[in-house]
């Protein structure tokens, strides 16, 4: 009978942690899981601009099939199949030196670019950059930064140099933001704060109303005419 009872309780055991695991696996949506496309179009379009490709599990930007007529930059893609409000964002990326992209959340349509109204958390190399182009940046437009807005701690901030994988967490809550970048908090922020508020309207955001107001939208990916390469992005509805 002790052995009935026994075997009945690490039965139950088991069957409950499995479900944990099913449970906890199933609160991720994958966004891009290395084999499709699918979900995926142009900001402002309706299909998936032809650099945008799959190579190697990778979702990559193919400058080489860049026409000569077109301008540079301007194919920015979104995950067009949901919107999102409070989210938990992961995803792992990697630049050549001097590449340039970002990510952004909250996302409309109907602008002229995403910048005009969506948050950015920001991606580049950011030696690599300035050493291509001779110029110095400021540190609101370096890796993890909350583009023009906030800037991540250099004393925790770890990038991985280019050509390498990089990984990256943005939590969503009308609370809290915070931005991680290899497996560290480099920043956190209030939205809509007074704190937010004066940044925006001292800043790049200006002359930009919309900005940051959205408090749902899509999850972008910016083409900055840089070959880059994404994996595993996943988001948990919070």
């Amino acid at each position: 009978m002790k052995k009935i009872l026994l075997l009945l309780t690490l039965s139950i055991l088991i069957t409950s942690c499995k479900n944990e695991t099913k449970d906890e696996s199933d609160e991720w949506i994958h966004l891009f899981d290395g084999t499709t496309t699918e979900g995926w179009r142009a900001y402002n379009g309706e299909s998936l601009p032809a650099q945008w490709i799959i190579e190697d599990g990778a979702l990559t930007f193919d400058t080489e099939k860049k026409l000569e007529s077109e301008k540079e930059g301007g194919k920015d893609i979104i995950y067009a199949k949901e919107e999102f409000d409070n989210f938990e964002l992961y995803l792992e990326w990697k630049l050549p030196a001097g590449g340039n992209s970002g990510v952004f959340y909250h996302l409309k349509e109907g602008y002229d670019g995403p910048s005009e109204i969506a948050p950015e958390y920001q991606l580049l190399d950011d030696l690599g950059w300035e050493a291509i182009n001779n110029a110095t940046l400021q540190e609101w437009q370096k890796t993890a930064a909350d583009y023009a807005m906030h800037i991540p701690d250099n004393n925790v901030k770890i990038t991985k140099p280019a050509g390498q994988w990089n990984t990256t967490r943005i939590i969503f809550t009308p609370e809290l933001v915070e931005h991680w970048l290899n497996g560290k908090k480099v920043l956190s922020f209030v939205p809509w704060s007074d704190d937010w508020e004066e940044r925006k309207g001292k800043g790049k955001w200006k002359d930009f109303p919309n900005y940051g107001t959205s408090k749902t939208g899509f999850i972008g990916l910016q083409d900055h005419d840089s070959p880059l390469w994404f994996k595993t992005i996943k988001i948990k509805k919070l």
